[in-house]
């Protein structure tokens, strides 16, 4: 299955206050591992950066000056994420911003699937930072050259995240068939095998006194 690691960096937070995107990345999975298919592009907004933008990502309102607009990208961007699973962290901030560069340009909004690993992350890990860089921290990937907010760097890391959140291990090669994540190659595929974990007689016992327990407190509340 092909999917679209995407992220965006805008002039500021909220659509309503008139913000627009100043950059699109996306990285290309095949069977969750990069294609080396990748769509980048800065974008000339139209308006002033925030400041709280710019301290985020650091591109000037003279840097941006000089690039394309959204109209003069969309088809190549559209073109590049058609059909594909989408996977963002925080997606309907990165949503929100695309829909309304479609809307400007009287274009549909985005329809695709979307994984939202930050959703995922909460679900995941109740209660604990479920930022990119505290998931990166959690999962030891590397991110030391993000040293700013930047849409492709973004990619790469939370590529690497996605493929831990659904408990999967990035792809190698055992020739020592030791590992529990069993991975095989058929037709240049990747399949992927989760490994099953049995619960013990008494891991059983504790989940049916629970299971009785939430029930009695559902019948009489």
């Amino acid at each position: 299955m092909k999917e679209i690691i995407l992220d965006t960096e805008t002039t500021g937070l909220l659509v309503k206050d008139g913000h627009r995107i100043v950059e699109i990345g996306c990285i290309e999975l095949d069977n969750l591992i990069p294609t080396k298919r990748t769509f980048h592009c800065y974008l000339n907004p139209e308006r002033k950066v925030s400041e709280k933008a710019l301290k985020v990502h650091g591109y000037t309102d003279e840097f941006l000056s000089s690039k394309k607009k959204f109209k003069e990208v969309v088809d190549d961007f559209l073109n590049f994420i058609n059909d594909k699973r989408l996977i963002i962290h925080n997606a309907e901030f990165d949503l929100s911003h695309l829909n309304n560069e479609l809307q400007i340009i009287g274009k549909k909004k985005i329809n695709n699937e979307i994984v939202d690993t930050l959703i995922l992350a909460r679900d995941k890990y109740p209660g604990s930072s479920t930022s990119l860089d505290a998931l990166c921290k959690r999962y030891r990937i590397d991110n030391s050259k993000r040293k700013k907010h930047t849409a492709l760097i973004d990619c790469d890391l939370l590529s690497k995240v996605y493929i831990n959140l659904i408990d999967q291990k990035e792809p190698t090669l055992n020739f020592n068939n030791e590992s529990k994540d069993k991975i095989e190659f058929l037709d240049k595929k990747v399949l992927y095998f989760r490994k099953i974990v049995k619960p013990t007689d008494k891991e059983k016992q504790n989940h049916s006194k629970y299971l009785k327990t939430e029930l009695k407190k559902n019948f009489f509340n």
